[in-house]
């Protein structure tokens, strides 16, 4: 069995080529447009969704078949054609340029797979079966979905401004850590659940910073 490193990749501005056009290559496409990855699809049919997105300018499409030399200058590759040869022909010009690959039909091809992701704002769980099944990755994120509902998107968002404000305006190392440590605690979900989440303002984290400080 392999064994894969978990990793969140920064893929804005980086081109992305995904080599297919049907509903597989529609969804990795959907997901490196969620990155803000600047995408290149490349098939000779596209589903309209994809077609869309390109009349749309959210992502460029070569209306023909992949060739060799496609993935000059590209960060990450996806090879989700239904034609296997076609699909090893992309991985191999993926291994020999030292380029992110994800092979759909034949994963250990690659050198990267695709977890399911669940996503509520900042929060960001990926749930993988190292290649056991997607079925199985996806019933388990479904779980996960019911413990983290969309509260946690407020919730993060608030904890982001309080832990930016603590680290500008606590200057003692022990005193600031002990307050992000606070801050990060349930006793802060469950202050913030009991206002309905929304942000506190500037200046109630500052007294919540003054009144911790005290104790």
């Amino acid at each position: 069995m392999k064994s894969y490193m978990p990793i969140m990749l920064d893929c804005a501005g980086r081109v992305c080529v995904v080599v297919g056009g049907g509903r597989v290559a529609e969804r990795k496409a959907g997901e490196l447009l969620a990155c803000s990855a600047l995408v290149t699809v490349i098939s000779p049919r596209i589903t309209p969704v994809l077609k869309q997105r390109h009349e749309q300018g959210e992502l460029r499409w070569l209306s023909r078949k992949y060739a060799p030399g496609d993935l000059e200058g590209a960060f990450m590759a996806h090879a989700a054609t239904n034609d296997p040869e076609v699909n090893r022909s992309v991985a191999e010009e993926a291994a020999g340029r030292g380029i992110l690959a994800n092979v759909a039909d034949r994963p250990e091809s690659g050198n990267f797979i695709h977890p399911s992701v669940l996503r509520r704002g900042r929060l960001l769980i990926a749930v993988s079966a190292s290649g056991a099944g997607p079925l199985a990755a996806s019933t388990i994120r479904r779980k996960l979905e019911e413990q983290f509902g969309t509260e946690y998107e407020a919730y993060l968002d608030c904890l982001y401004e309080m832990r930016k404000t603590i680290k500008e305006q606590v200057c003692d190392p022990a005193a600031r850590q002990k307050l992000l440590k606070k801050a990060s605690g349930p006793d802060m979900l469950d202050a913030l659940r009991r206002d309905g989440f929304a942000c506190w303002s500037a200046e109630r984290i500052r007294q919540w910073i003054d009144d911790n400080q005290e104790e």
